[in-house]
């Protein structure tokens, strides 16, 4: 990450200015799922050995399978979606996309940091789409694609299923990106996919070079893409939780600004008088460089919750 890009899961700034270990806060400037995915046992091999072919193999089946992903398209496993967004203005000759804004700032600060020209707006090279949006959950269509290279960042979109684009994903110049971390809690395994045109999946992988994913995340995530019982029961929870947080936000005064089920915006008077109040409690939260009134939530573990209503 650029020193100078904002980001959630900054807790040790929060550390240095308000004080307390690690282990005292709880971190809510994140959209990671706070009840992970339970990592099964794991081989011998997944740590001694080099990440098997087969294995990889069976991930890609496991990610196709669960995303429907459709025949013509190709699928990437990498070492976290990061690795896959600092790659992808590579893929096509230097020119001008459009970035939709506000949203997840890594997107424009890699295509700046390839010569890329960055714009909100207008005619372009190359388009991406942040989708659900980060922050504000808004959501993209089918109709807002468009040809040449276009970057579908679906890192969020396994809590609202039914609005993924990944019918779009064998268009050519379609990169449809996918994070394991948010959803299934697993945020340190570090991995991602990135699943659309097979001539620009085939760029990726060699630019990534050989085992890219590890042993470990291989096995893990295999067993986590082939648990839909578990994916459903968690977009359950998660839905009732999103509801839970946004009434006590808002019997407090706060105003529901959008967000996901993951992660919920809220329009408050003074954002940073609110992120200091859940500090002194070591509550951790998101506020935004360009909103004054935007603060963002992530959604508590369950034995958190009475914490965060005494911080209210």
């Amino acid at each position: 990450m650029g020193k100078n890009r904002d980001h959630g899961g900054n807790l040790d700034n929060a550390i240095a200015r308000y004080g307390g270990d690690r282990g005292d806060w709880i971190d809510l400037s994140t959209g990671i799922n706070p009840v992970p995915y339970p990592v099964p046992s794991l081989s011998d091999q997944a740590w001694a050995a080099l990440p098997d072919r087969n294995l990889a193999t069976a991930l890609v089946d496991a990610a196709a399978a669960f995303w429907n992903v459709p025949s013509g398209a190709a699928i990437l496993a990498a070492p976290g979606a990061s690795s896959l967004i600092a790659q992808i203005p590579r893929l096509a000759d230097t020119g001008t996309v459009t970035i939709p804004t506000p949203t997840y700032n890594e997107h424009a600060a890699s295509f700046a940091a390839q010569g890329w020209t960055v714009q909100s707006s207008g005619a372009e090279t190359a388009k991406v789409l942040v989708h659900p949006n980060n922050p504000d959950g808004k959501v993209w269509s089918k109709h807002d694609l468009r040809p040449g290279l276009t970057v579908v960042d679906e890192s969020f979109c396994d809590v609202m299923p039914t609005h993924s684009l990944i019918d779009a994903a064998a268009q050519p110049g379609t990169v449809i990106l996918k994070s394991f971390g948010k959803f299934w809690g697993l945020a340190g395994l570090r991995l991602g996919f990135a699943i659309g045109d097979p001539v620009l999946i085939a760029r990726l992988t060699e630019m990534l070079g050989p085992w890219p994913v590890s042993g470990v995340a291989l096995e893990v995530g295999r067993a986590a893409l082939q648990d839909h019982a578990w994916a459903a029961a968690t977009n359950q929870r998660l839905t009732h939780d999103a509801a839970r947080l946004d009434t006590l936000m808002t019997r407090c005064g706060a105003q529901v600004e959008g967000g996901t089920s993951l992660f919920r915006l809220y329009r408050v008077d003074d954002a940073a008088a609110w992120q200091g109040r859940f500090a002194r409690h070591r509550i951790w939260s998101r506020v935004f460089p360009y909103r004054a009134d935007w603060i963002r939530l992530g959604l508590p573990a369950p034995g958190q919750w009475d914490r965060l209503e005494g911080a209210l």
